[in-house]
């Protein structure tokens, strides 16, 4: 059932149709939340060091991977309440969250409570998939889009000019301002949801399934923790397999509930064939595309004088060729967004796609030629921007307008398992390829044969996600001709 929004929302016919001082505010607005995000997962990363010596510790993966375990946790129970309750309501409480668990890692004073804080501090995971439904919901199809492709990817902004706003406050105030950084950001973002964006207009009704959100969630958290952490404490350790077996059972139990229950978290009987292949499309792309990003990080550092066939590190040109996919990102996530209001969002995924492929097999020449290198890296900044917007455009289009938040939060979640499983098995194929006593930056390294493979099998991945792609590309119906134009209730961008 879909219930209208109670006073203070607005109606679905005073939604905004046209770009104007409004809807920049809007798009300024959720974009900020958007950037809580990054701020709360990746900061802490620039004062590793200084926590593994604060709190007396070696476990560096989990320092760093605590809060996006967290978020693939938080996430189920945030997206199917904010269908229920509201999304602007549900956003604001995800930054008060994050805002909390940023002053417990502040004020922590031993790893425990650090990573409890960490855990709160997840919460900011969900910000992304919550503004995406939101925009769906207080603008019209074109607007939306195009608002979409703006706060999905504009925060990676921040990627390029972070380091250089934070290290002067970690110079004066210490390693621990950088959550001090994160709490202030979170509830300026609260504020400015809580004072300008209004409420979505469009509910569903019922009641938010708790055990299955939380067996989702905490299965998907236990099998990616594994994934993310076997290398550090041993696949076979009896810690990581009771993890990985706490983590299938939750899942298992998921499923059975799903099946069972009148309105569970995610309706698994609900799927329809369109949202299947975009979901396939996406755990492909964003493998490809994060496996790569992370690799431009790992041969940045590498000095060519080494003589191993590959090697870009040279003073200020790695911090370029670390600087462009994230104007990639902002260039390609917007562009994407704009042509989803014209041709709707299938189009812009599969150009995605293809662009990453190009610009991945290009990069087998550009592990060893800077400007290649850089132009390449751009490249796959913006097929991941175009596919992590076009993404959320078409499987949020797809489904009823009372569903969109929790089927925005599959997304993110398929786009985190992508990232994560992916971006093992590249480190895998590096770590079998390492040069004996053969070191960059402090950290071994690997054959030019080994960076080559890894380049090669992300190139297979973006072949791959191009096949789904295509498929809703063929299949897709009346997509909106405009940024005013309105698709039938219940119309798709693509064919059933």
């Amino acid at each position: 059932m879909v219930e209208e929004a109670p006073p203070g929302g607005p109606a679905p016919a005073a939604r905004e149709h046209r770009w104007g001082k409004r809807l920049a505010l809007w798009a300024a607005v959720l974009t900020l939340a958007n950037v809580l995000a990054d701020v709360a997962i990746g900061s802490p990363m620039m004062v590793l060091p200084q926590l593994l010596e604060q709190f007396d510790t070696d476990q560096a993966a989990w320092l760093n991977a605590s809060a996006m375990l967290a978020g693939a946790i938080w996430s189920p129970l945030l997206a199917k309440g904010s269908d229920i309750f509201g999304k602007r309501r549900v956003l604001i409480g995800t930054l008060l969250l994050a805002c909390a668990g940023a002053l417990v890692c502040l004020v922590a004073p031993n790893v425990w409570i650090f990573l409890a804080g960490r855990f709160l501090q997840g919460a900011a995971f969900a910000a992304v998939f919550i503004t995406v439904a939101l925009a769906r919901q207080i603008c019209s199809p074109g607007a939306a889009m195009a608002m979409v492709g703006l706060v999905t990817s504009g925060s990676s902004v921040v990627g390029i000019i972070e380091p250089f706003l934070m290290q002067p406050v970690i110079e004066v105030f210490g390693h621990r301002s950088v959550f001090g950084m994160a709490a202030l950001l979170a509830a300026a973002a609260a504020l400015c949801v809580r004072s300008f964006i209004p409420e979505s207009p469009i509910r569903g009704t019922g009641r938010v399934d708790v055990v299955g959100a939380f067996l989702l969630g905490g299965g998907l958290g236990a099998v990616l923790a594994y994934i993310s952490l076997g290398s550090d404490f041993g696949w076979l350790s009896a810690g990581m397999v009771a993890l990985l077996a706490a983590g299938a059972a939750a899942l298992a139990g998921w499923a059975l509930l799903a099946l069972r229950t009148d309105e569970p978290i995610i309706d698994i009987r609900a799927l329809t064939r369109p949202i299947l292949l975009t979901l396939l499309a996406l755990v492909l792309a964003a493998g490809s595309f994060r496996s790569m990003l992370q690799l431009t990080g790992i041969i940045a550092q590498v000095p060519p004088e080494l003589g191993l066939g590959y090697g870009l590190g040279e003073g200020e040109a790695v911090a370029v060729l670390l600087a462009a996919p994230n104007l990639g990102i902002v260039v390609g996530g917007v562009c994407a967004g704009w042509l989803a209001g014209r041709f709707g969002p299938a189009p812009p995924l599969f150009g995605g796609i293809a662009l990453g492929a190009v610009a991945t097999f290009a990069m087998l020449a550009g592990v060893s030629v800077l400007p290649l290198a850089v132009v390449c890296g751009t490249l796959v900044g913006a097929a991941a921007g175009a596919i992590g917007a076009s993404g959320y455009n078409l499987a949020t289009g797809i489904e009823a307008p009372e569903r969109q938040g929790t089927t925005a939060g599959l997304v993110s979640v398929v786009l985190a398992l992508g990232s994560v499983v992916f971006n093992f098995a590249g480190g895998e194929v590096l770590k079998a390829t390492r040069v004996p006593e053969t070191f960059a930056a402090g950290a071994p390294v690997s054959t030019a044969a080994g960076v080559h493979l890894y380049v090669a099998l992300a190139g297979v991945l973006f072949l791959l996600a191009a096949v789904p792609a295509a498929m809703l590309v063929r299949g897709r119906t009346a997509a909106p001709a405009g940024p005013g134009a309105a698709p039938r209730r219940g119309a798709s961008a693509v064919g059933g």
